[in-house]
Formats: structure tokens, C-alpha cells, sequence
């Protein structure tokens, strides 16, 4: 049966594979026959991400990408790629006038700079194949809106959507495509954190017009679409999946 989204016979490398959205990504990927290369800086997590994914030819590496040593870890291991997917990521939900040199710094740091110099240092390194994709997990935020004490974290979501857009141009001689995806809230065990409660969580999935959150696997879905043959004149671009929050 003819599949234009099948990622067979693919190598995609994702981060923060070790929870979120990054987890499910990796998951759906191996269920479209894609082969992984996942890294995240908690081993336990990892592995057990690792552990989930479909039979393939799957590779994890523990490291941190905050850190030159663990960039370099991830480029001398992996090979050569057809796909790359960043998505780790932390938000600090500061007001602007507290959000120092260290607090922005941190959200640049994991948001922006890592992501950017990987992705680098994979292609001066060779790693990554004629026609692969790109795939950046940014935000609706600092795109499309922002929230309260998210200054640093829109920021680095909106660098993110800028460095695609250069990227794409500068990589398209090669066939290589970069796009992003722009989430809204995703649910990823949120009430378990014990920071909101379910009545504070139903008043805000009121404020989307589908009444409800996102699953992490409906960000993969769209990742999976950016990843295949099926988009393939597709480079530059970033794709909201938001459940209608942004049209209000």
C-alpha cells in the first residue's frame, strides 16, 4: 500500500527523547519504521523511552547538550542522518523585571544555542544526508502570543522560528528542508507535578475553542509529516497546532 509519510528505511535523531513530547516523537517515529538515534541527560528516562520503541536499529546516548563534551559525544556516535528532531527544552516562568543574566542565559542556552550548534556541527561533521529534514520544536509563544513571566522563553521560541527560516535558505542547495512546529499546551502529566489543580486546568482548556489540551503523540503526527517524502517541498515554514488557541 502506497504510504508517502512512511519514515522506513529513515535514521532520525531526536532530543529530549527522554519524556514529552520528545518521548513521543521518538515512539512514533519507530512505529512508522524509522531507525532512532535518541538522547536525553536523564539515563533512566531514556531507557526506558529506549524500551518503548518499535524493533529497529535504535541507538540511545546519555548527554548533555548544554555542554561542548556531550555536542561532541552525540556527533562522533550517530550516523548519517535523514532526519533531526530537537525538542528539548525547559521553560522559567519569571516576570521580565526578575529574569536576569542567568535566568535568560539558561533559556537561551537549552532553547537556543544548543539546538543551533548541534545542528552545526552535524552538518560541518558530514552526519547529516543530502534531502533530510529538520524539524524544530518551538512554540506558540513568541510567536503568536505570550503568557505572564514567559518573557526569556517566548524569546528563544522566536529565535528558534527566525534560525529556520536562514537555515532553510542556506541548506536548500543540499535538498535539506527546516521547518518547526508550534505547539500550544501539551499535556504531559501536568496535573502530576502538583502546580495547578483540575478545576484550575479546566478553566484554561475553556480558553481553547476544541475545549481541550494537547497529546504529545498529535505533535509527533505532525513531526512524522515534516520528517517523510510526503513533505517534501515543504522548507522554511512553521506549522501551529494549537486547537484554535491562537484565533482567539
Amino acid at each position: 500500500m502506497h504510504n508517502p509519510f512512511t519514515l522506513e528505511a529513515k535514521t532520525i535523531f531526536v532530543s529530549g527523547a527522554s519524556s514529552g513530547i520528545g518521548k513521543s516523537i521518538a515512539i512514533e517515529c519507530s512505529r512508522m519504521g524509522a531507525n532512532l538515534i535518541i538522547t536525553g541527560r536523564n539515563t533512566e528516562r531514556l531507557n526506558n523511552t529506549f524500551l518503548q520503541l518499535e524493533v529497529g536499529n535504535h541507538i540511545q546516548i546519555a548527554a548533555d547538550l548544554q555542554t561542548d563534551a556531550g555536542i561532541g559525544t552525540v556527533v562522533e556516535k550517530v550516523p548519517s542522518l535523514d532526519g533531526i528532531v530537537h525538542c528539548a527544552g525547559i521553560t522559567r516562568q519569571v516576570p521580565f523585571k526578575l529574569s536576569g543574566r542567568e535566568v535568560i542565559n539558561d533559556v537561551m542556552e537549552i532553547n537556543f544555542n544548543s539546538p543551533a550548534i548541534i545542528s552545526q556541527q552535524l552538518l560541518n561533521n558530514k552526519k547529516v544526508r543530502k534531502g533530510a529534514s529538520f524539524v524544530f520544536i518551538s512554540s506558540v509563544a513568541g510567536v503568536s502570543c505570550s503568557w505572564i513571566g514567559n518573557s526569556a522563553y517566548s524569546a528563544s521560541k522566536g529565535a528558534i522560528n527566525g534560525l529556520i527560516k536562514g537555515m532553510a535558505l542556506d541548506l536548500a542547495s543540499s535538498g535539506i528542508r527546516v521547518n518547526s512546529v508550534n505547539p500550544a499546551m501539551i499535556d504531559t502529566d501536568i496535573l502530576s507535578s502538583g502546580v495547578i489543580t483540575n478545576e484550575q486546568m479546566k478553566a484554561d482548556m475553556d480558553r481553547y475553542p476544541l475545549k481541550r489540551y494537547g497529546k504529545p503523540e498529535e505533535v509527533a503526527f505532525l513531526v512524522i509529516y515534516l520528517l517523510s517524502d510526503a513533505s517534501a517541498w515543504m522548507t522554511g515554514s512553521s506549522l501551529t497546532i494549537d486547537g484554535g488557541y491562537t484565533l482567539k
